[in-house]
């Protein structure tokens, strides 16, 4: 366990739970904690882990302004929930994009778990995104990740970043609940 990686967990719960409470501040903690991130997993060679990090870091910009200025009246976004189409389709999108980076990360790289590590990846690109428009599938995705997420850690031997994704858990269960509440609100 390193100081950076301490320091990066908790800037994470820190980021998630300031996301799940919709608080602008969720994202320029989130944007240090991505940078931080991607040099550890640079340094365990997971790098599709240390790639999507640094994707992390351009949707954490993205998400910022989303909060701020997205939506239809340019005031912010406000949670809503993702019709059939475009839910399957963003799956479709996290699964051709595993297939397409498990295969270059196992063919061109000595990747630790090329494939796996893909996945986790491409589908968490996808949960970031509707995170960032606040859609509450979100929630669901980061639950089933963030399980998956806390073995790959523990196997690797980050510790601290197993405990995270573990708390992870734990708070995007409860993000799915807030958001939830707060779309009924809106309706």
């Amino acid at each position: 366990m390193s100081p950076v990686e301490l320091l990066a967990a908790v800037l994470g719960v820190i980021a998630v739970w300031l996301t799940v409470r919709q608080n602008i501040w969720a994202w320029p903690i989130g944007l240090v904690m991505v940078v931080l991130y991607a040099w550890i997993f640079l340094e365990v060679k997971l790098y599709s882990d240390m790639l999507l990090q640094c994707i992390y870091a351009v949707l954490q910009l993205y998400g910022w302004w989303q909060w701020l200025r997205g939506g239809q009246q340019h005031q912010g976004r406000v949670v809503s929930s993702l019709t059939t189409r475009p839910l399957l389709a963003g799956l479709a999108v996290g699964a051709l994009g595993s297939l397409v980076l498990g295969y270059l990360m196992g063919t061109h790289t000595d990747a630790a778990l090329p494939w796996l590590d893909a996945a986790l990846t491409g589908f968490s690109l996808v949960a970031q995104f509707w995170m960032a428009q606040k859609r509450l599938q979100c929630w669901v995705l980061w639950f089933v990740l963030d399980v998956i997420y806390v073995g790959l850690f523990y196997y690797k031997g980050l510790y601290p970043t197993a405990i995270l994704y573990a708390v992870f858990v734990g708070l995007a269960a409860y993000g799915w609940l807030d958001w939830r509440r707060a779309l009924a609100t809106a309706r």
